[in-house]
Formats: structure tokens, C-alpha cells, sequence
């Protein structure tokens, strides 16, 4: 079993809603780990396998990460570290290699209680900070500005700190003032060569002065070699890859960001061709079997002739690197080929094997020719360089030293100068930081460690804070200037890594037992408490810089839907997250994300007079559907925003609210474009009901009110509508299909027919899954039509359902 996170950490369903929980209380709230994937059920798998078992034996990586999850598998199965009935052990291993695993059976030892602690202290550090934060941030500013292009706008104390190197860079870049300097450079025929020769002064940034060395230089109009010198030098193979290298040189030379650089190391690692990839260890144990590593990559075709010689002549001992203490360098396992794993995933795994292959080849040893000019009082010298043997650069090639060759000069010549150019440049700024550069500030300060720089990374970009540009190049956006300028002026160590840093160090000793996790989780909060206190009264001062930036709300969108408390026209503001903004209630209603919103029909909602709108989901494929803004914002009937996920409709999580109720949840007994009006029959696929989709034609089709499942209906048709009958045989509701003349599979020219489409077989001939599991007629079990699954009570806003109490399977 590897690493897979089970569990992930949160707050408990009462500091959920965003609207009712003030973020202070969040720093003294509990938290609760939940499952990943509930759908998995792994905590009752391990449960029921672990009964009647006197062993257990944990195979999860060997990292923080890996521990801790130790000890959810430990609690899973009941299991008590030290109990002497039934026993824990460890497994330790780096790669999945028989002889590693073999090994690692062999060498059992118990679980790290203080590095699965280490982990716990960062997650509930980071969730506490992260959210309140977070929290405030949003709420504060998304009802303020409509074009303000973020669903969320969230701060972490890895996150923030790693989007401040960015902004400084930004910073640096915008306040360079270029600066003209001038050189010297003459320039002499010698042996064929025309050479130009590089001014000890390097550059003056006072052009009378350069002139005046100028002038020198073409009076004299010859130079004289005053020495000569030759040196051998050596350029060092590499060290073993640890992660932090692999993420640089993915997104330098490979064009690959680190998230998904991380994303194909991990698949290459569980397939067994490479070994674990998230190590902060540069040096190789001294058990390590280099030449049975080796051995595989003989056979490929690009490296195979190199390694072979390597093997005969004798590899060499690996430079002694950076031993971390977690696992060995990343190393190739076995052979793969460019079809096997193709595109980027080749590339990365070439890499990593050239990469192993240099670290036991020889350096590359050069020869360095100095040749020194005096002309007119001042210093000249060129420089040749060639390569005596070109070690490990000879597999990796992007290293190899660029040979330069001299002519034959003599000490006392004297040579005539063909021309004296004066240069003239300007300074340049800094370019914008590219991930690699980011990647080493984040290492050298501390920012994260090698399992999340990626994602550290990846959520700056996902947030709109930075964009990558050419080279993986990482350019802020304004809403990335405005946050870090404005936690400047409030409180810059919530952008600085220097706090960061000091967690990470805390953190360490508790992994290492020396300091107690739970007062170092205390001492933290109580310091970010303190922090966040300052931050709210001072917001603002940054608040200053969004209204110089971002338009306020009542000034952005465009006229869409009418409000159902006021009737006046409320603006639609598409820009993230898409949101309903009434200017006379002052009020904001989030609608789906990710797909287009118009006004269905000029309809109004019978429980709130709201005109509805529809939206469509992106794709060819993307279903449809009509929503109430006030109704999807907060939902009348309880449980049903439990329901519908966000994920479905592409939609994130909005401020205090839940995924929202759209018009196919809504168990209103007399609406036209509820659940109980439109809904058809069960779903194959999960637990939710097929509706029509209002606005298919002339494509009819039904789609599920929960998944993706979609059914196709008879295309063509001239109207196909739900009736208030249901099947005898199934409980779905009977539909009525008029087909068009001229394609009418009926008899006599008929075009109208009533039936089920599991039960009737004309309709269930013409029916087609587009997403989802076959059809069958007459299947076991009711067809639940228009009420779905689930007693999830139906309390209605102000009273308009016939019966407040009843479940959806009485409708």
C-alpha cells in the first residue's frame, strides 16, 4: 500500500458556513479528518481485512507524509502500536524493486509517532491560518469589485510567501531605471582568426572617459601579448537528483510546470520505473547497487554504446552529496522505451536516467588558455577553452563546455589592431522569475518541502495571482500586486518567508522529538490569532489599493434578470466567480461557474417571484438547465444543497454557501420546472433522477439532476413533454413525443404517442446512453421517476408546498 492520502483535515459542519462562523473563532475550533474518497471505503476495507490478523505490516512511503498515514491505517484496523498480541511493524524501503521490498521485510522496525505528529501540526497550522484568512479576504472583497477575476481570494502561509518572490521580482523589474555604459573593444587579425578582445575595465558609464581610453587604444594601434598562461580545469559531474532539482529542470529544459513534472515522477515511480521521487537527498547510501542499476539502461538505444563502457572500464564512486535522511536520489529502476511511456513522460524518465549516468561518469576536464594585451596603457585578454575529456557531459550534453580555439601568439608580439570599437549598452532589468528560480528561493528559505513546492506553486497560478508566460516565466497579475503590497503595509511577515521558516524549523523538532506538538501548534496559532486581529483592523489600507485597481460592483456587468424583492433589474458579473449583483437591495447571488448564463423565458419562480435564468454547462456536451438565483443561493428545501456537488456543474465554493439548488432538485409539487415536473426515471448510474432538458431540442435528451449520466431521446421530435402519469410497471413518469411528420416512426401518419421509455418498446428503441451504463427495460426495482432516492425532508421557504414534510419519494 503507498502513498495515498486517506484522510484529509477540516472543520467540523457547524464552522462550515461562511456566513454564520466569525474566522477568529477558527484558531481554537476543532478539526476533524475525513476521508479523501468516501466512495473508496478504504477505512472499512482495511477494518475487515485486518480481523483476525495478528500482524500488521505498513508499507507507505517513507516520508512524513507516509508515517502519518501509518497511523490512520493504525486506527483504521484497531491495531495499538506496541500491544504484544498483535504486533505493528514498518516497512522502510525507496523504491519497488524486489530486492528493496525483500530487504525491507527483512529489516521491520516500528512507526515514527513525532513524524506523524510533525505532519498533523503543519495541517492544522495551515488549515487555521489558511481559512481565516482566507475567509475574511473573500468575503471582504468579492462583494466590493466586479471585476475582480477570483473565485476565491485565498492567503497561506506557504502560498503568500511564494507569490512574494514573484511581486518582488515584479517590483524590482518596474523601478529598474537602465543606466548607458560604454567599452572598449578592439578587435585584431591573428592566424585567420579575428578576435575581439575583453577590456579589464569592463564597462565606464562616463562616455568622455570611455572616448578618451578610446583614443588611446587607436593611437597606439598595436597590442602587445605581455603573458600567456594555461590551466587544466574540471567541470564536477552532478550529484544525485533529489526532488527540488528534478522541478527545475522539468520546467528550464523541459518545458514542464512542477505540479505536473510531480504528477508523471509519481506515475513513473508506481509503475516501477523509477525510484521514489519526493527526496530531499542528494548522496547515495554506501549499499547502494550502482552497477545493478546500471545494468538495465545497456539496453537503450540512445545511452546503451556510454553505459556499456562505463560497465567495462569501471564506473566511478557517486559525489558525496547531501544525505537528508528520508531517501535515496531519484534513480532509474528499470528500462523503458519512448513507446512505452511517450511524450512528456519519456522525456522526464530519459532525464532521470541520463542524470544517474552522469553521477558515475568522469568530470569533464578542460584546458583554459589566458592570453593578456597591453595596449596604451590599458589591459586586454581573450580567453580558449578546450576539452580534454568530456566526461559525463558526453550523456549530457546540455553541460558540455563550448570549445574555443586561440591562435599561435608568442609573449612580446606585437599586432596590429584592425579596429577599436566603442560600445555603447544599456543595464537591463531582471527578468520576471521563472519557476525554476522560484523553486530555489522557496528551498532556500524553507518554503515548503519537496512534497509541496509544486502544489505551492500550482495554487498561485490556479488563483489568478500569477500567469506563466514564455520561458515558465511567472508575471503577477493585479490582483496578486494588490495582496502582497497591501500585507506590506499592514503586516509584511504575512508575505516574508522568515515566519514560514520558523514553522518549518518548529515542526522539525517535533518530527524529531523534541519539541511537543501541541504547544507548538498553540504557540503558532496564538502568534497568527494576534496577526490576523491587526490585519482585519488595517484592511483598509488595502482596500486603498483594490479601489485603485478593480471597478466597484455597482459599476461592473450588464443588465440580465429582474429581483424578486425589489423588481428592479439586477447586473449579471461574469468575471470569477459569475455572480447576480442588485444594486437597490445590495445584494450578490452566485450563480454555476464555468459555463453561460441567460434569462430563460422571462419565467418567475413560484417561491420567490425571481425571474429565472438557464445555464449551460461548457462542452458539446455539457448539460442544461433553469435555476432561481435566489432559490440556488439559498435552498428552501433542507438537504438538497448536500446534494448536488460542485463538481457537476463546474461550480466552486461560494462564501457561506453550499453547491446551490438548481431547478431539477427542487421538489416544489406544482412548478413546471421542478424535479417532480420534469423528472422521468432513476439513473443507471448513481442515486439521482434523469430530468428533460427544457431546451434540447431539436437533440431531446435527459440528463441527471446529481452525475453526468445523459440520455439521448428521439431527435427530430416536434415537442417531447413530461404527463402527470406514471408506468404500472416501473413508477416513471410517461412522456408524450410528437415526431415529426415527415419522420414519424408511427403508423398512418400519426406523429403524437404517450409511454415509458424503460417499458414501451417503440420509445426504448429510439433512446441512446450518450454518458453512462446501458438501459434495460423492465429492471428490478421501481423506477423512482420524478422522486428520486433519499428521504431528504422538503421544509419550504414561506409555506408554498402542499406539505411541508413530505419526502421526495412522496412526491
Amino acid at each position: 500500500m503507498f502513498h495515498c492520502l486517506q484522510f484529509s483535515v477540516d472543520f467540523p459542519a457547524k464552522y462550515q458556513d461562511w456566513t454564520a462562523t466569525d474566522p477568529t473563532d477558527l484558531f481554537q475550533a476543532p478539526i476533524v479528518k475525513t476521508e479523501s474518497n468516501p466512495k473508496a471505503h478504504i477505512p472499512r476495507h482495511l477494518s475487515q481485512e485486518a480481523r483476525g490478523c495478528s500482524h500488521l505490516v505498513l508499507w507507505l512511503d517513507c516520508d512524513r507524509e507516509g508515517e502519518n498515514i501509518c497511523f490512520e491505517v493504525i486506527e483504521c484496523t484497531e491495531f495499538v502500536v506496541h500491544d504484544t498480541r498483535r504486533k505493528v511493524h514498518r516497512a522502510r524501503f525507496s523504491s519497488v524493486t524486489e530486492k528493496d521490498i525483500l530487504k525491507a521485510m527483512d529489516n521491520l522496525v516500528a512507526p515514527n509517532k513525532d513524524e506523524a505528529l510533525a505532519v498533523d501540526a503543519r495541517q492544522e497550522i495551515d488549515l487555521k491560518v489558511g481559512v481565516a484568512f482566507t475567509r475574511f479576504q473573500t468575503s471582504y472583497f468579492q462583494g466590493k469589485y466586479g471585476n475582480l477575476d477570483a473565485r476565491v481570494i485565498s492567503y497561506g502561509p506557504c502560498q503568500t510567501p511564494t507569490l512574494g518572490f514573484c511581486v518582488q521580482r515584479y517590483l524590482q523589474i518596474t523601478t529598474f531605471k537602465p543606466e548607458k555604459f560604454w567599452i572598449v573593444r578592439p578587435y585584431i587579425l591573428q592566424g585567420g582568426y579575428d578576435l575581439q578582445l575583453d577590456w579589464e575595465r569592463g564597462k565606464l558609464f562616463d562616455s568622455e572617459v570611455a572616448a578618451m581610453f578610446q583614443k588611446l587604444v587607436m593611437d597606439d594601434g598595436f597590442v602587445k601579448v605581455t603573458d600567456m598562461s594555461e590551466k587544466q580545469e574540471s567541470k564536477t559531474r552532478p550529484s544525485g537528483l533529489n526532488t527540488v532539482n528534478l522541478l527545475k529542470v522539468a520546467s528550464s529544459a523541459l518545458g514542464l510546470g512542477p505540479q505536473m513534472a510531480m504528477q508523471i515522477a509519481e506515475r513513473l515511480y508506481t509503475q516501477g520505473f523509477i525510484s521514489y521521487p519526493r527526496t530531499e537527498s542528494t548522496s547515495y547510501p554506501l549499499s547502494f547497487d550502482f552497477k545493478g542499476a546500471l545494468g538495465p539502461l545497456v539496453k537503450d538505444p540512445t545511452c546503451g554504446p556510454y553505459v556499456q563502457q562505463l560497465l567495462n572500464s569501471g564506473h566511478l564512486k557517486a559525489r558525496q552529496g547531501t544525505d537528508a535522511g528520508d531517501h535515496p536520489p531519484i534513480t532509474p529502476m528499470r528500462l523503458a522505451t519512448e513507446d512505452m511511456l511517450g511524450g512528456d513522460a519519456w522525456k522526464l524518465y530519459q532525464y532521470i536516467c541520463q542524470h544517474f549516468i552522469g553521477t558515475v561518469s568522469a568530470d569533464c576536464k578542460y584546458a583554459r588558455t589566458m592570453v593578456d594585451f597591453s595596449v596604451g596603457g590599458e589591459s586586454f585578454h581573450c580567453v580558449g577553452l578546450r576539452v580534454i575529456v568530456k566526461g559525463f557531459t558526453a550523456v549530457m550534453p546540455w553541460l558540455a563546455v563550448n570549445e574555443k580555439s586561440l591562435p599561435q601568439f608568442s609573449k612580446g608580439d606585437k599586432i596590429k589592431i584592425s579596429k577599436v570599437e566603442l560600445y555603447e549598452g544599456y543595464t537591463t532589468a531582471p527578468d520576471y522569475l521563472s519557476e525554476s528560480e522560484l523553486i530555489s528561493l522557496m528551498e532556500k528559505h524553507g518554503i515548503g518541502t519537496d512534497a509541496s513546492i509544486s502544489v505551492h506553486i500550482n495554487n498561485i497560478c490556479e488563483r489568478n495571482y500569477v500567469q506563466v508566460q514564455g520561458g515558465r516565466r511567472l508575471v503577477p497579475t493585479e490582483l496578486g500586486i494588490c495582496l502582497i503590497r497591501g500585507y506590506q503595509c499592514i503586516d509584511p511577515d504575512l508575505c516574508l518567508p522568515d515566519i514560514r521558516s520558523f514553522i518549518e524549523h518548529q515542526i522539525t523538532l517535533v518530527a524529531k522529538g523534541q519539541a511537543d506538538h501541541s504547544r507548538v501548534v498553540h504557540h503558532v496559532l496564538l502568534q497568527f490569532k494576534q496577526k490576523y486581529g491587526y490585519f482585519v483592523k488595517q484592511i483598509e489600507n488595502m482596500d486603498a489599493l483594490f479601489e485603485a485597481q478593480f471597478s466597484p460592483l455597482a459599476d461592473s456587468g450588464r443588465v440580465l434578470s429582474r429581483c424578486g424583492k425589489c423588481l428592479r433589474y439586477m447586473k449579471y458579473i461574469s468575471t470569477q466567480p459569475s455572480r447576480l449583483f442588485c444594486g437597490t437591495c445590495e445584494e450578490v447571488y452566485y450563480v454555476p461557474q464555468r459555463g453561460a448564463v441567460k434569462l430563460y423565458k422571462e419565467l418567475e419562480c413560484p417561491l420567490d417571484n425571481f425571474q429565472l435564468l438557464l445555464f449551460s454547462m461548457a462542452g458539446p456536451e455539457g448539460k442544461t438547465f433553469p435555476f432561481c438565483p435566489y432559490c440556488y443561493n439559498n435552498p428552501p428545501f433542507e438537504g438538497i444543497d448536500t446534494l448536488f456537488s460542485a463538481v457537476k456543474t463546474g461550480n466552486s465554493t461560494t462564501p457561506g454557501k453550499g453547491a446551490g439548488m438548481p431547478c431539477f432538485l427542487c421538489p416544489h409539487p406544482t412548478c413546471r420546472h421542478s424535479l417532480i415536473s420534469q423528472g422521468v426515471c432513476a439513473c443507471p448510474e448513481c442515486h439521482g433522477t434523469l430530468v428533460l432538458d427544457p431546451v434540447s431540442a431539436p437533440k431531446w435528451r435527459l440528463s441527471c439532476n446529481l452525475c453526468n449520466c445523459l440520455v439521448s431521446l428521439p431527435h427530430g421530435a416536434h415537442r417531447i413533454s413530461t404527463t402527470k402519469d406514471r408506468c404500472p410497471e416501473c413508477d416513471s413518469t410517461i412522456i408524450e413525443v410528437d415526431f415529426n411528420k415527415k419522420t414519424s416512426p408511427l403508423k398512418d401518419g400519426n406523429t403524437l404517442h404517450a409511454g415509458c421509455i424503460l417499458c414501451d418498446e417503440l420509445l426504448h428503441s429510439l433512446i441512446e446512453m450518450k454518458h453512462g451504463k446501458s438501459f434495460f427495460r423492465h429492471r428490478g426495482g421501481r423506477g423512482r421517476g420524478r422522486g428520486g432516492r433519499g428521504g431528504h425532508r422538503g421544509r419550504g421557504r414561506r409555506g408554498k408546498t402542499e406539505d411541508p414534510k413530505m419526502s421526495f419519494r412522496d412526491f
